[in-house]
């Protein structure tokens, strides 16, 4: 079930975890994606804290809230990009997307085969998807003080068996937010420690957040030539049929 869009917000704008989260994934975001220049960027679900890096030099930045979480104008200081639509039908034509973001959204969503669907379409040739979830074995995933406690958690192997199964090829995960989900002055004040540190023990501590980014794989059609689908391909070649009597 997608949260509402107010507390989304509230989240990331006006606390101090959702201020850590912008921080922190971000940055992951950034080493995937460190720019996008002249491309088409998507977001879907509630990605919005993290497009802002690529407003200025990406050719067009989109913004999907889905129906059940809600829209909210953004970005503030710009003419709105945030559109309202269908959890699984986008106003986006067929492989026009060069990068797209799944944040809180493959995790909230009642039908994530029809959206991986949508992703499918959408993404063009040589286009990345990324797609964050919360961590099964993580701490964000059992604390409903964060959007990343609501929904279906993931593992590594459930996410990317999924997205294989939707015709997407994982090309690298990693997992970030490695600072405990609290408030507590000392885990904000040690925040990117903890960071640092779980970076480099990941086999051994979970992070609260999974990332995978994955592109479209395409099948090739099997067998010799080009294979034309025709109805009835010897109609040109059929002699006229006889008028019959009696009708205009």
């Amino acid at each position: 079930m997608h949260l509402d869009v107010q507390e989304l917000r509230s989240f990331y704008y006006r606390s101090t975890l959702g201020r850590a989260v912008q921080k922190t994934v971000r940055a992951e975001i950034a080493d995937v994606w460190p720019e996008a220049k002249g491309q088409t960027v998507v977001g879907f679900g509630f990605a919005v804290p993290f497009l802002r890096p690529y407003l200025h030099d990406a050719r067009r930045v989109t913004a999907l809230m889905p129906g059940p979480q809600g829209v909210m104008p953004w970005p503030q200081d710009m003419p709105n990009i945030s559109v309202l639509c269908e959890e699984t039908l986008w106003p986006i034509e067929t492989g026009q997307v060069d990068k797209l973001l799944v944040m809180h959204g493959l995790e909230a969503s009642e039908r994530p085969a029809a959206l991986l669907e949508e992703c499918w379409r959408v993404l063009g040739p040589g286009g990345s998807a990324l797609f964050v979830v919360p961590n099964r074995a993580g701490l964000w995933s059992r604390s409903d003080r964060t959007p990343f406690g609501s929904g279906r958690p993931y593992s590594q192997t459930q996410l990317e068996t999924l997205l294989k199964s939707h015709s997407f090829l994982p090309e690298r995960h990693m997992t970030t937010l490695y600072q405990p989900p609290s408030t507590r002055r000392f885990w904000r004040k040690t925040a990117g420690m903890w960071e640092r540190l779980g970076a480099n023990l990941s086999m051994v501590v979970s992070g609260g957040v999974l990332m995978v980014e994955a592109t479209k794989r395409v099948q090739a059609p099997r067998g010799p030539g080009l294979r034309v689908r025709a109805r009835n391909p010897l109609d040109a070649l059929s002699p006229k049929p006889k008028p019959v009597a009696g009708r205009a």
